[in-house]
């Protein structure tokens, strides 16, 4: 058992601290919405991962090679888009240190989109955190729960650590918010360029 909570913990800080498209889109949502409205978003995993984690264990490695083609173009596709909403944040002069007129309820659905579409929580559930809750399920039910529920909570509260340092950033000035605010849509640029590249050579191979 102590095993297993050792191994949520080291997975859910590494998975937290891996630079990927849904940390940088808390990056773009703190520098343009402020903490207490991006706060939630770091709850996405929690609401989304439910469906991967089934699919991953029991269909994904049954379905056909263009299904999870489909899902890279269609996921490179929306984080192009919130790329693009992150450079026009970074156009502006001065960004407003206010927050802005996006409510909580539509910034944690975006952020549900992105974690769904990313490949980070597909790649971690299939190869390494998948097959240790099937060996901890099978060694005992407590077990396989305890390493869920302390990857979860690791995974949960590094990302609220990160949302409060993006906004303590954030209060530098405006010069440091524009300056995170060009380098998020730098890394959304990257990554989704970078998930559609796959997803096409994937359909064309």
């Amino acid at each position: 058992m102590t095993w297993y909570l050792l191994k949520g913990f080291n997975l859910g800080f590494a998975a937290a601290m891996l630079p990927g498209p849904f940390q940088a889109y808390l990056l773009s949502q703190t520098m343009k919405n402020g903490w207490q409205r991006t706060l939630p978003a770091v709850l996405a995993p929690l609401l989304s991962d439910g469906p991967i984690i089934v699919l991953v264990l029991s269909v994904l490695t049954q379905v056909p090679e263009w299904f999870l083609s489909v899902i890279q173009v269609v996921g490179g596709l929306f984080i192009l888009y919130l790329a693009w909403g992150a450079f026009r944040s970074f156009r502006h002069t001065r960004p407003a240190l206010e927050a802005t007129t996006e409510t909580t309820t539509r910034s944690l659905l975006k952020a549900i989109l992105v974690n769904v579409f990313s490949p980070g929580p597909w790649i971690f559930w299939s190869t390494v955190t998948g097959p240790l809750l099937l060996e901890g399920w099978r060694d005992s039910i407590g077990a396989g729960v305890g390493f869920v529920t302390m990857f979860y909570a690791t995974f949960i509260g590094c990302l609220g650590v990160l949302v409060a340092l993006f906004a303590l950033a954030r209060r530098s000035g405006p010069a440091v918010m524009r300056v995170l605010t060009g380098v998020s849509a730098l890394v959304l640029l990257l990554f989704g360029l970078s998930q559609l590249w796959a997803g096409v050579v994937r359909m064309t191979s």
